[in-house]
């Protein structure tokens, strides 16, 4: 295989489908050359990230639901194992409750805004501990998946814009204690595109034709563009940025009133 990411490993977290954003991350990496190790949280994922994953040459796939540390521990052994070291970490997990994305924010259940929390943000800390050890010395990256409600208000994303704040500032603290460790820390923004996890936020449609009229670009994005990103940010072009959110939105995050 050849690419500017070959003989590098990764492993990729938050595959759901394949109109996942996480997976046209996987594809590109995959394209230039990574090995990956998919994981899946939960039986009901299972077959569909073992039916994509099938498409990825050399490719493995394990159990992480990122709720339970002794799946972490394990995931992460046995990358070690397969692998022997790695070289990119693409975090794509997120999750709020369906019931949290609708009407008034403080409305918010402790609940509800705990687990959007574990998921969606403290996760990423925890992935990362565990990479450290195979990742150490390596000019190694972490990416993780964020999104604009993390600064503005988007109406229905409620609970999730404050965990994915959370994230975004996890990028910054990490960024800054593992980059004498030899690992950088970044964070895509990607505009809304249509995945499984977009369908539990009511009137996605309008936010979609909100963007199409509002972005510099006139479109929306996909997710090969978000994984042409992910692609650079693993990759040596990219050795020079740590701690940073890079926008892939058209253009949207620019614009004022």
């Amino acid at each position: 295989m050849t690419g500017f990411l070959a003989n590098k490993t990764g492993v990729i977290l938050g595959v759901a489908n394949k109109r996942s954003i996480a997976w046209g991350c996987a594809k590109a990496l995959s394209d230039q050359g990574m090995r990956l190790a998919f994981t899946y949280a939960g039986d009901r994922l299972e077959k569909t990230v073992r039916t994509l994953a099938e498409d990825i040459d050399g490719s493995i796939v394990l159990p992480c639901d990122v709720t339970r540390p002794e799946e972490i521990d394990s995931a992460f052994e046995t990358i070690g194992s397969e692998f022997g070291h790695l070289d990119a970490v693409i975090h794509g997990v997120a999750f709020a409750p369906r019931d949290e994305l609708v009407g008034d924010f403080y409305h918010t259940s402790k609940e509800g805004y705990m687990i959007s929390h574990e998921v969606s943000a403290y996760s990423l800390t925890a992935v990362s501990r565990r990479a450290l050890p195979l990742m150490e010395g390596r000019d190694g990256s972490i990416v993780t998946l964020t999104y604009i409600g993390s600064e503005r208000v988007i109406q229905n994303y409620n609970v999730m814009g404050i965990a994915k704040a959370a994230l975004e500032a996890s990028v910054r603290y990490l960024a800054s204690d593992l980059g004498p460790r030899g690992i950088r820390v970044n964070a895509i923004s990607a505009g809304p595109i249509r995945t499984l996890s977009a369908a539990g936020i009511q009137g996605f449609n309008e936010i979609l034709d909100h963007i199409a009229d509002r972005a510099p670009l006139k479109r929306n994005i996909t997710a090969d563009e978000v994984g042409s990103v992910c692609s650079f940010l693993a990759g040596p072009m990219s050795s020079g940025i740590t701690g940073t959110t890079i926008y892939v939105d058209a253009g949207y995050h620019i614009m004022g009133v």
